[in-house]
């Protein structure tokens, strides 16, 4: 184990290049979209004040659009826009479109009648009244709904990150995925300071008067475009081929960082979501993309896998891993677990994640099939000896996994199961496990090492020898620390590759990774 613990200072003094990046990347992100929100909110809400039968309808369309959940709402955004900042920034401006909305009209229509009648009796035109009376007597209303808008983005925009866009939301969910505290307050940290902080800045120019300081009507939109700019400044700096890693794969010796101290690899890089990693490769928006090495959609997207000449990605057992006293309430879980143990190899996880992950088909029907296949599917017995709760992290294999669990429990043993499937990243199904909230769940060798056991990379290259020698370290570790157990090894290979879209790598000439690290290396 690590002698030091590192603080979340040490942390951020050494990811102080990457946190800078991603806070311009979160400033940006914030700012493009509330300037939109407001070049169509403003105008909007004086449009509904002077047509106030529509204000029903416009303000109910925009507080809809505010109660969709913000990743549903993302995940909308991809059949249309793609990965990256566009689908963010029409999601955030979006959110911002309420607040402004419902503050301009409210402030419009507060302005008191006789004022406007005053204004209308010395001349002024409807344009004039609007501009010289009704919107600095309503600015304050107005800034009122930015400052508010303005806070939800910044909040928001930590998800940008699921899709590509960048902000501080890598840290978080890259923490989350590799349970590390120090990683996800890395990330929290500076987006509720960012929140605070534009609040207060707002709440400034809030308490302005706008009839004596004109020219901040002039200068303000400047600043939000100027922030705005923010967004673009890291991207200006890349390389020939873009990367897309997941946020586990980011923190891990063997992902990102190993392929940057033993390949010494520099290439652009985004950290991405894995649901639309591979989609986003196979519409060339992405070049290099992480992965499993049983992913079923590289048969799918015709992806190729570099050969690890380094061998950074050594091979780890996928298992489950149980409870102790779980195993004591429930004496035929074992037994009953472990007859899965060695029959499911790389081509057959492959196979199965194909069928999930490009054809579609249930997690539950692949498991019955493989079930039936193998002549292990037993119908279900309806016990009422105890229910085992089953988790599960949030991608394909794993709910295959769940499935057969499920199956094999229910028709072997009388006991019921539930299951708490798609629970995230390792942290969060771990810290799952650990509070009692499930009784077992498949993990991987690799990541109970370098995740949860967080060994010194001393450790981590001793055992990475063999798969074995690492199945019994965290086997004893495990026991010792969270008695929690390691059961027989399933039988695949699950360890992390790198891949490309076949016919690019044909045309670049890329077979390897050191080829990938040359290709970028050459001018």
């Amino acid at each position: 184990m690590n002698e030091h613990q590192q603080t979340l200072w040490e942390f951020m003094q050494q990811q102080s290049d990457k946190l800078l990046v991603q806070t311009m990347q979160h400033i940006g992100l914030t700012f493009i979209s509330l300037f939109i929100a407001v070049l169509i909110g403003l105008p909007l809400g004086v449009y509904i004040a002077r047509k106030k039968q529509l204000s029903g309808p416009v303000l109910g369309i925009a507080g809809v659009l505010q109660t969709i959940p913000s990743i549903a709402l993302l995940g909308f955004m991809i059949p249309l826009l793609g990965i990256g900042a566009k689908p963010a920034i029409v999601a955030l401006l979006l959110y911002a479109l309420l607040p402004i909305i419902r503050n301009t009209y409210t402030g419009i229509t507060g302005v008191d009648a006789t004022v406007k009648e005053a204004a209308l009796a010395m001349g002024m035109n409807k344009w004039q009244i609007l501009f010289k009376v009704e919107l600095p007597l309503a600015m304050p209303v107005i800034l009122a709904g930015i400052r508010t808008a303005t806070v939800i983005n910044v909040g928001v925009a930590t998800l940008a990150s699921y899709i590509a866009a960048g902000g501080l939301g890598e840290f978080i969910f890259g923490g989350i995925s590799l349970n590390n505290t120090n990683m996800i307050l890395a990330g929290a940290i500076p987006a509720a300071v960012l929140a605070i902080l534009f609040d207060f800045l707002l709440s400034l120019v809030q308490k302005l008067n706008f009839k004596k300081v004109k020219g901040a009507v002039k200068v303000a939109p400047v600043v939000l475009l100027i922030l705005s700019c923010l967004y673009f400044i890291p991207s200006a700096y890349g390389s020939k081929l873009t990367a897309g890693f997941t946020p586990e794969f980011m923190g891990r010796q063997d992902g990102n960082l190993g392929l940057i101290n033993k390949y010494g690899l520099k290439i652009h890089t985004i950290v991405i979501n894995d649901a639309v990693m591979y989609k986003a490769a196979q519409e060339k928006e992405l070049d290099v993309i992480s992965g499993y090495s049983t992913d079923g959609r590289l048969k799918a997207y015709d992806l190729v896998v570099l050969d690890d000449d380094k061998k950074i990605f050594p091979p780890y057992y996928a298992a489950p891993i149980v409870r102790e006293d779980a195993l004591r309430k429930f004496p035929e879980l074992e037994k009953t677990l472990n007859l899965l143990s060695g029959l499911i190899n790389d081509s057959v996880m492959t196979e199965l994640n194909y069928r999930t992950d490009y054809l579609h088909q249930t997690p539950e029907r692949v498991a019955k099939d493989f079930l039936e296949s193998k002549k292990l599917y037993k119908p279900a017995r309806g016990g009422n000896e105890g229910v085992v709760r089953i988790g599960s992290k949030i991608f394909g294999e794993q709910y295959i996994l769940a499935g057969i669990y499920t199956m094999l429990i229910k028709g072997y043993t009388n006991y019921n199961v539930t299951t708490k499937t798609g629970l995230g990243g390792t942290k969060i199904v771990f810290d799952a496990m650990t509070n009692d909230q499930i009784d077992f769940y498949p993990e991987y060798t690799g990541t109970g090492l370098l995740a949860i056991l967080q060994a010194s990379p001393q450790t981590v290259n001793r055992l990475q020898v063999s798969k074995d020698s690492t199945y019994n370290f965290v086997q004893q570790e495990f026991k010792k620390q969270y008695r929690i157990k390691w059961l027989k090894p399933i039988g695949f290979n699950n360890a992390y590759a790198l891949m490309m879209r076949r016919q690019q790598a044909k045309e670049l000439g890329v077979k390897t990774i050191s080829d990938l690290k040359r290709y970028l290396d050459s001018k």
